[in-house]
């Protein structure tokens, strides 16, 4: 059978905390957990790079970032939009 129409790609939200490469941001996405003992809950981050084609993102800016092609060795996600600070 043929699918009609594309798949949905994961998106997160993040906090850029570099952007000292060309056409890429490191992008901090935190989320939280809890603790499967002791029923606290918990911050996790990790860090996503990030294609940015105008490197107009400063540090510190909230932006979405989406699934992608592989643009490189790390590089698997691209920046869909900056929101509002």
């Amino acid at each position: 059978m043929k699918q009609e129409g594309k798949t949905t790609r994961k998106t997160k939200t993040g906090v850029v905390v570099s952007n000292k490469m060309q056409k890429t941001a490191v992008v901090r996405v935190e989320r939280t957990i809890k603790h499967p003992i002791y029923g606290k809950v918990i911050k996790r981050a990790k860090k996503y790079y990030a294609h940015n084609e105008n490197n107009d993102l400063q540090i510190g800016d909230e932006v979405v970032i989406t699934e992608t092609r592989p643009f490189s060795k790390l590089k698997r996600w691209r920046i869909v939009e900056k929101e509002k600070a």
